[in-house]
């Protein structure tokens, strides 16, 4: 098993705003520039999916997994012989809303989907967070 997290704390978003833009999948593809789109039908709520399609790549489903709302949430992407698990969870402290992003990968062929995919996604993640609390800001 795999495990990379990424946590920043600000004051330039609040739990509410961030859960806006997350739970708005249709327009992901806004905000975030290493999609060209994602696509939900029905609602942010666990047991659901949505199609992503990463720039230059194919589509995936991804499924989620739980929801709570302005809490947090988590996703599940499956792969030949492997897990990818995503983790949102947005905390409230006395210095800000903390944000944490947490990527796991399990299974067989794990490392090839590290490298393939998880670490892109990891190695990004700062860059992705603060254009989240950026856009989230003006929601």
């Amino acid at each position: 098993m795999w495990i990379k997290s990424y946590s920043i704390t600000t004051k330039k978003v609040t739990k509410e705003q961030i859960w806006k833009l997350f739970e708005d999948v249709n327009n992901w593809h806004t905000w975030d520039e290493g999609i060209e789109f994602a696509k939900i039908e029905g609602k942010f709520e666990a047991g659901n999916h949505f199609i992503l399609r990463p720039k230059g790549g194919p589509n995936v489903k991804v499924e989620l997994l739980e929801t709570v709302k302005n809490r947090m949430f988590s996703d599940v992407t499956r792969f030949p012989l492997a897990r990818m698990y995503d983790q949102h969870l947005f905390e409230e402290t006395k210095d800000g809303l903390k944000i944490t992003n947490t990527i796991t990968v399990k299974g067989l062929l794990g490392f090839l989907w590290i490298k393939l995919v998880a670490q892109n996604i990891v190695d990004s993640l700062p860059k992705d967070v603060a254009k989240q609390i950026e856009t989230a800001s003006k929601l």
